[in-house]
């Protein structure tokens, strides 16, 4: 569980972890340098799922040895598996990652909502569904890791 109390918001408490995996955690099918670190720390405190239509076909065996959960889902209605699935494990206690028109429904309605500005481009409906836009997965990443850092973009 990550704690942080944000001035003028309250209190935000997270259990959950979803990432969109191509365009966020890989570019090109391949993991981005310093996610899988990041992984190991952040599962100390969330449990983490990886959501994709595997464009690639390999997510699983990229991903395999990592302390994350693959979902691999339809390739048609992405935007609302992914969502469905945000709301079975509860959104209210989850941060969504993303960068794709199919993450918008989960980046708007998770507790928190991180859109990555990665090397395969950002859909501008990703941008506007999210709480905090980085230039990065391992920024986003760094935000949980340091939870006071989301006090500064947060705050009211």
């Amino acid at each position: 569980m990550i704690d942080v109390t944000i001035p003028g918001v309250g209190r935000l408490s997270f259990s959950s972890l979803v990432c969109d995996f191509n365009g966020t955690l890989a570019v090109d099918g391949r993991v981005v340098d310093g996610v899988s670190e990041r992984l190991h720390t952040l599962s100390q405190k969330l449990a983490i799922y990886v959501m994709t239509a595997d464009t690639h076909g390999t997510a699983r065996q990229i991903l395999a040895g990592l302390p994350c959960t693959v979902r691999v889902i339809p390739r048609e209605n992405e935007d609302a598996a992914k969502w469905k699935f945000v709301e079975e494990i509860g959104a209210a206690t989850t941060v969504a990652v993303g960068n794709g028109m199919n993450d918008c429904f989960m980046l708007k309605g998770a507790a928190l909502g991180i859109a990555v500005l990665g090397g395969e481009g950002t859909a501008v409906t990703a941008l506007t569904a999210a709480d905090i836009v980085v230039f990065s997965i391992t920024d986003a990443f760094d935000l949980l890791i340091t939870p006071l850092r989301l006090i500064a973009t947060l705050r009211r």
